[in-house]
């Protein structure tokens, strides 16, 4: 049995030796074959665009407007930030000086004057932090439009910084004076002196320290005094930005021509034999002749005028012949408060600036009686000038001249029957005064009826 399964045996491994023999050179390995996920050149498909992740639509007019608020008050409150750090340094410097001076200046003066520095430094702080306070709140209520409230607020806190800034002057003066000539100061250093001995050192010593004190005093006064300075020129700057004497609107003249006025109309005639008028001007530019109130009728179109030549102003009753000047009391670019009165019975004509009388000329009109039935404009005369330009006014020939016509604001234009006392043109003059409220008897400002022309405007 074993016999005969040996030759098949070996029969079946020469047949498997056979076969790999011949197969062994026909195996190859294709790497060219196509996939169904190749690229083929020519056939690459255009790449499509991803949608954006979020969709958002165009921004309104709206969203503009809350976006540049966002914007501006931030960088306000970024500069309100900065000014109160800047403000915070100095403090913190003025304090360090004076406690410096009381930790070098001995006795009961120097618990005196460390006591009252640290009280005007507490003071000084607390305004001006209060001071910022109250600006943000008046820059947001500005922001939605209430800027009279603003601008009065801001006129106040100035005032108020101003005050406080005097005071610490005045204290800070007492302080050094008291000290340096107390008595007792004065026998605490002569004591001191008797029982040291002499000497060139001590002597040296002392008069040194005399001196930093001196110099920390005075570094004291005048870094107040520039901050008085500084106040007040804030102030000045912020008063010609905005109305004075409580008034709230103002007329405007953009520029000079003739076609550019403001008609009044008075509800009550003009027949009078005395009147005052007041007004506040402030002039863009002043030429020769400027004319900023005039009163006149057919016969005579000068019967009263208020003008402006440079820096001098002019009143006029009854014709040019009878003139009153005051020279050098109008600043242009600035408000000015100007004021004629004029008596029929002594032909008294007075000027007035800044509520003080600045000339009076007797002999004026005397005896005359201004007539009813003219006209009364502001910026401009009724004259002869022009003939043929529509005037438009019976009675008369001509029309407007420009060299003569105002250019700037008009605000608190009043006009009384009556010559006002010295005392009553001081309060409308003030400028922190309620003058607008005082209202004149013949024309009222904010309640006569007044018609601008041209470019004339009211502004508030």
């Amino acid at each position: 049995m074993f016999q005969w399964r040996l030759p098949q045996a070996v029969c079946a491994l020469l047949v498997c030796v056979c076969l790999c023999l011949a197969y062994e050179d026909d195996i190859e390995v294709n790497y060219a074959d196509t996939y169904f996920n190749e690229i083929t050149e020519g056939e690459t498909p255009e790449p499509t665009p991803s949608p954006a992740p979020c969709s958002s639509s165009e921004l309104s007019k709206w969203d503009k407007m809350f976006s540049m608020l966002e914007n501006s008050q931030m960088r306000e409150n970024m500069l309100l930030q900065y000014a109160d750090d800047i403000i915070k340094v100095e403090m913190g410097s003025l304090r360090n000086e004076m406690l410096s001076f009381v930790a070098q200046y001995g006795g009961s003066c120097g618990v005196a004057v460390e006591t009252a520095g640290r009280r005007m430094v507490l003071q000084l702080e607390s305004r001006l932090r209060e001071t910022l306070d109250r600006l943000k709140l008046g820059d947001q209520s500005s922001a939605a439009g209430n800027s009279a409230w603003h601008s009065n607020n801001l006129d106040a806190m100035l005032q108020q910084l101003l005050t406080v800034s005097r005071t610490l002057v005045s204290r800070l003066t007492k302080l050094e004076t008291s000290c340096f000539s107390s008595p007792g100061v004065a026998m605490g250093m002569n004591t001191k002196m008797r029982f040291q001995p002499q000497g060139g050192e001590l002597a040296g010593h002392q008069e040194q320290e005399v001196t930093s004190r001196e110099a920390a005093l005075d570094g004291a006064l005048a870094a107040l005094q520039g901050m008085k300075g500084e106040v007040e020129e804030v102030l000045r700057s912020s008063r010609q930005k905005h109305l004075p004497a409580g008034c709230e609107m103002a007329l405007l003249f953009p520029m000079r021509s003739r076609r550019i006025y403001t008609s009044v109309i008075p509800e009550v005639p003009l027949s009078m034999s005395s009147f005052t008028v007041c007004m506040w001007v402030k002039p863009t530019t002043v030429s020769n002749k400027t004319v900023l109130l005039s009163y006149g009728h057919r016969r005579n179109p000068y019967e009263i005028q208020l003008l402006l030549s440079q820096t001098s102003t002019l009143f006029t009753v009854g014709g040019e012949a009878h003139l009153v000047e005051a020279q050098g009391v109008v600043s242009p670019g600035q408000w000015n408060h100007l004021c004629g009165s004029w008596s029929s019975e002594q032909g008294l004509a007075t000027l007035w600036s800044a509520g003080k009388k600045v000339t009076s000329t007797p002999g004026v009109a005397e005896g005359h009686v201004l007539p009813d039935g003219g006209t009364l404009q502001l910026g401009q005369e009724r004259n002869g000038c022009c003939p043929g330009s529509g005037s438009g006014v019976s009675g008369f020939e001509g029309g407007f001249d420009p060299k003569l016509a105002f250019a700037g604001k008009m605000t608190g234009v009043n006009m009384w029957d009556r010559v006002l006392s010295d005392e009553e043109i001081s309060q409308i003059a003030l400028w922190d005064g309620q003058g607008c409220e005082q209202r004149g008897s013949l024309v009222a400002w904010g309640v006569t009826e007044m018609v601008p022309h041209g470019g004339a405007q009211f502004i508030f």
